[in-house]
């Protein structure tokens, strides 16, 4: 039996506009270890963030299909898609996305509105994801008043919150600085050894030597 966590099968994404047709990927067949470290790496306009959208049912495919847990999630509905995000994906992304009228602890608690557990349940699970990435100093500190490496130790903290076992993240580092995106990757790492399967777009060959598997995006192919 596959131990798969992600699997796609002849996954394609077409884009139309103005009668302009563009591939954005075509055909990528891949699978993803539970459990595993992953890095998705290839030049600009390839189609690597546009797979991790449709690995995180964030877009739907042309063609194809993407499988998460077993699940064909392309069968699913908009209301389904969401409540499987919400339970089993956790997204980072280059630019923080986060609510700047929000602390940094109600940025993390807002990811946990439409869970089950009470008010103070998620402010206690917020403050322990802050402490984790080394951040329960800055509970109430708003983004402005914070790093471009403290915002996105912030989004990691948040992508935490529902528990999540797969984490996908698009350029976390590509925004920061040499010392931030050391700070930021050593969190991370750390995410990953605790058990949490991360898969992560980049431009950063320091990080795709690192990973456990490594596919690489070209022309809207994966390069074998």
């Amino acid at each position: 039996m596959s131990n798969a966590i992600i699997k796609t099968q002849g996954l394609e994404k077409t884009y139309s506009k103005s009668k302009v047709k563009t591939h954005a990927l075509r055909g990528v067949d891949l699978e993803i270890p539970k459990g595993s470290f992953s890095c998705i790496v290839g030049p600009s306009g390839h189609g690597k963030s546009t797979l991790m959208q449709l690995l995180g049912g964030l877009d739907r495919p042309t063609k194809g299909t993407v499988f998460v847990g077993g699940t064909d999630i392309s069968k699913l509905n908009d209301k389904q898609l969401s409540n499987l995000r919400g339970e089993r994906i956790g997204f980072v992304f280059q630019f923080f996305n986060l609510l700047q009228n929000l602390t940094a602890l109600e940025n993390i608690q807002m990811a946990m509105m439409f869970q089950k557990a009470s008010k103070e349940a998620q402010w206690e699970r917020a403050f322990e994801l802050l402490d984790l990435v080394g951040l329960a100093d800055k509970a109430e500190a708003k983004p402005c008043e914070l790093s471009g490496g403290q915002q996105q130790r912030v989004s990691i903290a948040r992508s935490l919150a529902n528990d999540p076992d797969i984490l996908l993240m698009d350029e976390p580092t590509g925004n920061l600085d040499s010392k931030s995106e050391a700070e930021v990757l050593k969190h991370i790492f750390n995410i990953h050894k605790a058990g949490k399967t991360v898969s992560i777009v980049t431009h950063n060959n320091e990080l795709a030597q690192r990973a456990e598997l490594l596919f690489e995006i070209r022309d809207g192919k994966l390069k074998s």
